[in-house]
């Protein structure tokens, strides 16, 4: 086992070629198919990654283990991170699930393995404390604007349309007919914005946080890497996996994520925010705005 684990893919590449002599048949065969099939290595969980390579999900465990990893999620990390940091070809993701829907592979179960693994990397003690300096920066703010754009507006409405339920001081920010400057000019020093965006990165979204930090706004950003253009300057920021088998970057670990940090506002806030969602739900069901069971 090596002393430190590689921190790059071309370092595992060179870790692997100098131990291969010395590996047994089977780590062989692991060791194949992580050199050959990155992309895979990167986007599928250990299972599938295993029966690719014709070896069991042990053999994947001891062959990131020799090469100094604690877990095989650290060595998926590496992967990760190296195929994140390139463009994504939505085009390719496409004509890929179409030469999928032709093997005796399921598209269906490479969605949901794929979508655990995501929800899985994203429950760790670092992400839980980071999700404790948020909510605490949140609560602490005096306006709190929300950007994301395009693939990622749906995350962002959710964060503002639920938030705002318990802590009206947060804003949805659209940026519709050219109002983007409109509505972040009224954002500035002890305020909060929190910004989501994934590869293929949104032009609005990055001006938006360069509006805001001129203007001296704390950032929180949601991203897919840590080499994305939303994270300098950010104040919290959050690297999670949205790795899928669709065409599109996945936002189930965003909104896991959105769901976790509004959750802790309102647990570790002040009594008022329970008040408010309180008040809310009431206001609701007098307007004959819910549809009863009966």
């Amino acid at each position: 086992m090596q002393e430190h684990s590689p921190t790059s893919l071309d370092e595992v590449n060179q870790a692997l070629a100098a131990c291969y002599a010395e590996l047994s048949p089977q780590l062989k065969l692991a060791a194949n198919y992580v050199l050959e099939q990155p992309m895979e290595i990167a986007f599928q969980s250990i299972r599938k990654s295993a029966t690719a390579a014709q070896v069991t999900p042990s053999t994947l465990m001891r062959l990131a283990k020799r090469l100094g990893f604690d877990s095989y999620e650290q060595f998926r990390e590496i992967f990760q991170s190296a195929v994140q940091s390139g463009p994504i070809e939505l085009s390719g993701r496409a004509s890929s699930l179409k030469a999928l829907a032709n093997t005796d592979d399921q598209v269906f179960l490479d969605v949901g393995d794929t979508a655990f693994d995501n929800i899985g990397r994203l429950f760790t003690a670092d992400t839980q404390a980071k999700v404790r300096e948020a909510a605490e920066r949140m609560l602490a703010a005096g306006k709190v604007a929300v950007v994301g754009f395009r693939d990622t507006f749906a995350c962002a409405y959710h964060f503002a349309y639920v938030g705002r339920i318990a802590m009206p001081n947060i804003q949805l920010i659209r940026g519709q007919e050219g109002g983007l400057l409109t509505e972040l000019a009224p954002f500035g020093e002890g305020d909060l914005v929190v910004a989501i965006g994934f590869d293929p990165y949104c032009a609005e979204t990055v001006r938006a946080l360069e509006i805001t930090r001129a203007n001296g706004v704390e950032a929180i950003v949601i991203t897919d890497t840590l080499r994305s253009p939303l994270v300098p300057g950010a104040a919290v920021t959050f690297n999670i996996a949205t790795a899928t088998p669709h065409f599109f970057p996945s936002i189930l670990s965003a909104i896991t994520l959105i769901e976790a940090i509004l959750a802790e506002c309102v647990a570790y806030g002040p009594e008022a925010l329970v008040d408010n969602v309180t008040t809310f739900e009431s206001r609701m069901r007098a307007l004959g705005a819910y549809v009863e069971l009966e």
